[in-house]
C-alpha cells in the first residue's frame, strides 16, 4: 500500500511586500511537489500598501490569505506565524492530517530552489527528525555589500551548520526552515515567541524537547541583502539582542540530557558572544592606539608592537591577519558556487575587515538596547526586482 503525501504549507510572512509578494507567491506555487500537496499561506500582517491586491490577483486554488488587522497584527513575525500555526493546525485537525503536516517558512522575498519539497521530504522521513534548516542564499549579490552577505550565509553559515549537524545543534533561521506540525504542538498555541530572533528560539525549545534538526545544502533559499550599511547594523543590533533574549534557555540546555555536550558548546558560543564584542572592541583599539603612539612618540611595548624595529614586520602581519579571512571565504565561495567570477570573490578581502566592524557596532547596538528594555521590531526594507 503506497504511503500517504504529505502535506507541505509555505507560510510566508507579508507586511506591506507589494515589490517582491507577487514573485514569492507564483515561485513557491510552481515547485516541484509531486510527492506532497502544496498549499501556500500568506499572512497578510496588517498590510497599509498594494499587499492585498497584489495577493487577490493571483488566482490558485492552493493560496491562502490570512489577513490580520490592528492590534494583533504588526507586532513582530512570531505572532504572525503563530496565527498561521493556528490556522494550519485546525485544517489539519479537521482532516486527520497531523501526522503528515509540514509548516515551512518562506520570508516574503524569498526563493526556494526547485527540488526543495522532495529534498526536505526525504530528511523529515526519519522519524527523529522534527525539523530541518536550508541552506540560505543572497540574490542581489550584484554589490559589494551583497556578495558579503553571500559569502557570510552560502560559506561560513553553511560550513558552521554543516559541523552543527554532525554534532546536533543545527539552528533555525528565520527564511528556509520546514518544521513537522506535530513536533510544534507540543509547544501549544504559540510555538514561535515575540523574541527578536524568534526562529533562533525555536530551534532551541526544538532541542531541548530532543527533536532532532538537521541541515539541507542541497536545496536552497535565496532572499535580497540589506542594501546599506545603516540597514545592516540595525538588522545585526536586532540578531544580537535577539541573542541576549534567548539567554533564558541557558539553565534548561545545561539541565537537559538530551543536548550533546559539544552541542552545549556551540548553543553558548552563539548566545554569549554578543555580551563578548564590546569589551574586545575597547581592547583591540587600545592596543591599536598604543602602537600607533608608540610610532610617532615614545615607544608603549604592546602585543603587536615591542619596538620600533619590529614595525614594518608587525604591520605586515597585521595587514595579513585582516585580509587572510576574507580571502579564505572568497576562495571558499568561488571553489564551492561557481556562480561568481574569481576576481570578485577575491576582492572580498578588501572589504571584509570592514564587514566584521559593522557587525561589531550592530553588536554593541543590540547590547544597548537590551540593557535600555528597548525590543521593539523594525521589518527589513525590500527592493524591487525584475520579473
Amino acid at each position: 500500500m503506497a504511503a500517504e503525501q504529505s502535506i507541505f504549507w509555505l507560510v510566508v510572512p507579508a507586511l506591506n511586500e507589494e515589490l517582491v509578494i507577487a514573485g514569492t507567491v507564483r515561485a513557491l506555487l510552481a515547485l516541484e511537489a509531486s510527492d506532497a500537496q502544496l498549499r501556500v499561506l500568506v499572512v497578510d500582517d496588517g498590510s497599509t500598501d498594494g499587499t492585498p491586491a497584489v495577493l487577490a490577483g493571483i488566482d490558485d486554488e492552493r493560496l491562502v490569505v490570512l489577513r490580520r488587522e490592528p492590534p494583533d497584527a504588526r507586532i513582530g513575525k512570531g505572532p504572525a506565524l503563530n496565527a498561521a500555526y493556528r490556522l494550519i493546525r485546525e485544517v489539519a485537525q479537521r482532516e486527520g492530517t497531523v501526522g503528515r503536516t509540514v509548516i515551512g517558512v518562506i520570508d516574503a522575498d524569498g526563493r526556494a530552489s526547485p527540488g526543495i519539497v522532495p529534498e526536505v521530504s526525504r530528511y523529515l522521513a526519519d522519524p527523529a527528525v522534527g525539523a530541518v534548516q536550508c541552506r540560505v542564499r543572497i540574490r542581489n549579490r550584484h554589490t559589494r555589500l551583497g556578495l558579503l552577505q553571500d559569502v557570510e550565509f552560502g560559506c561560513i553559515a553553511d560550513s558552521a551548520q554543516v559541523l552543527r549537524d554532525a554534532i546536533g545543534s543545527v539552528g533555525l533561521g528565520g527564511n528556509g526552515q520546514f518544521t513537522k506540525l506535530s513536533a510544534l504542538m507540543l509547544f501549544g498555541d504559540s510555538p514561535w515567541s515575540s523574541c527578536l530572533v524568534e526562529d533562533v528560539e525555536l530551534g532551541l525549545r526544538l532541542h531541548r524537547a530532543g527533536i532532532r534538526i538537521r541541515y539541507v545544502r542541497q536545496a536552497d533559499v535565496s532572499q535580497q541583502a540589506v542594501v546599506d550599511v545603516r540597514r545592516l547594523v540595525r538588522q545585526r543590533g536586532r540578531w544580537a539582542q535577539g541573542n541576549l533574549q534567548c539567554l533564558r534557555h541557558v539553565p534548561g540546555l545545561l539541565g537537559s540530557q538530551r543536548v550533546t555536550s559539544l552541542g552545549l558548546l556551540d548553543f553558548l558560543h552563539y548566545l554569549i558572544t554578543p555580551w563578548l564584542v564590546p569589551p574586545a572592541s575597547v581592547v583591540a583599539l587600545i592596543l591599536l592606539g598604543l602602537s600607533v603612539y608608540g610610532q610617532f612618540g615614545e615607544l608603549v611595548p604592546t602585543p603587536l608592537v615591542a619596538s620600533v624595529a619590529d614595525m614594518p614586520e608587525s604591520l605586515a602581519i597585521g595587514v595579513t591577519a585582516l585580509l587572510l579571512p576574507g580571502t579564505i571565504w572568497g576562495l571558499v565561495h568561488w571553489l564551492r558556487l561557481r556562480d561568481e567570477p574569481l576576481e570578485r570573490c577575491l576582492l572580498i578581502s578588501l572589504s571584509y575587515p570592514v564587514f566584521l566592524l559593522l557587525g561589531a557596532a550592530g553588536s554593541c547596538r543590540g547590547i544597548a538596547r537590551h540593557l535600555a528594555r528597548r525590543d521593539d521590531w523594525a521589518k527589513t526594507e525590500r527592493v524591487a526586482e525584475k520579473a
